[in-house]
């Protein structure tokens, strides 16, 4: 709420401070795991197990999920607004140009950090034959000692904090701009995002109470799963909306890039549907 009220530019300015700091601790991580070159390029390459084992498949929704996040959707849309830019033309063009190099930086880093867990985990975990390793808890004790220095610990920690405050600063704008724009629900700031963090702590609250830690992981990974399930309902609104020329003009989506899109958000609905069949009737 103060950084708000000074303007939406310290909040951007923090917003990539916390990135920042997330990508440079998960990349000296990185360094010191000193993973296999030709094994993350392979992992880059899609396999046909991904569809046929459910957990793989299920982990991957998840990291689709948390990658691609669909509240971040409705926040970048709402930014572009925020800029100072003339209503013209020529204004416009340089403002959707601005907010594709936004998101794809944004994208980008989200790719970044979720990779850099998934390789971190390979290098110091699974090449040291602690596979079994499930937990946030357990994978910060051992990082210290597979890594060589306490230094690996404190900068996992870190970057979990600094996640954490982003996630949780991102996801309340996204809900205010949903509620107000969408819903026209209007409220005193400190109540709404009381509301909306009452929303997202509750839940895990009961489940660590009733399950501990490791319920609070299923529950995390679960919270990614329903966020891929979620993005179709903002993605195929977006696409339709991009590529309408009625409403956008000479701005809509051109015809290749309409049909990749449009290909992708089939991708994305196939995999989340065949994920709810293999999970309901499977």
């Amino acid at each position: 709420m103060f950084l708000q009220n000074k303007g939406f530019r310290y909040i951007e300015a923090f917003v990539i401070a916390l990135i920042v700091l997330i990508g440079a601790c998960f990349g000296i991580e990185l360094f010191l795991s000193q993973p296999s070159i030709a094994g993350i390029a392979k992992g880059f390459v899609p396999s046909a197990e991904i569809i046929s084992n459910p957990t793989m498949l299920y982990i991957g929704i998840g990291i689709l999920g948390a990658t691609v996040m669909p509240h971040n959707l409705y926040l970048h849309s709402s930014i572009v607004q925020t800029r100072d830019y003339d209503r013209t033309p020529a204004g416009k063009r340089q403002a959707i140009k601005y907010a594709t190099w936004d998101s794809s930086i944004a994208l980008f880093f989200a790719l970044f950090i979720n990779a850099a867990i998934l390789i971190i985990a390979a290098a110091a975990f699974h090449t040291s034959g602690h596979s079994e390793v499930a937990d946030i808890d357990e994978a910060y004790h051992l990082l210290a000692p597979l890594l060589g220095t306490a230094a690996a610990s404190v900068l996992f920690g870190v970057a979990l904090l600094a996640s954490g405050q982003n996630s949780t600063l991102t996801g309340t704008l996204a809900g205010q701009i949903v509620m107000e724009g969408f819903l026209n629900i209007r409220m005193k700031p400190w109540l709404r995002r009381l509301i909306t963090r009452l929303i997202a702590i509750v839940p895990a609250v009961i489940v660590t109470a009733l399950y501990g830690e490791k319920g609070t992981m299923d529950l995390l990974i679960l919270s990614q799963v329903i966020l891929s399930l979620q993005l179709s309902f903002a993605v195929v609104p977006l696409v339709k909306f991009t590529s309408d020329r009625v409403k956008m003009g000479e701005f809509a989506n051109k015809a290749w890039l309409k049909w990749l899109s449009w290909t992708i958000a089939a991708v994305i609905m196939v995999l989340n549907a065949y994920l709810l069949y293999r999970t309901f009737f499977g």
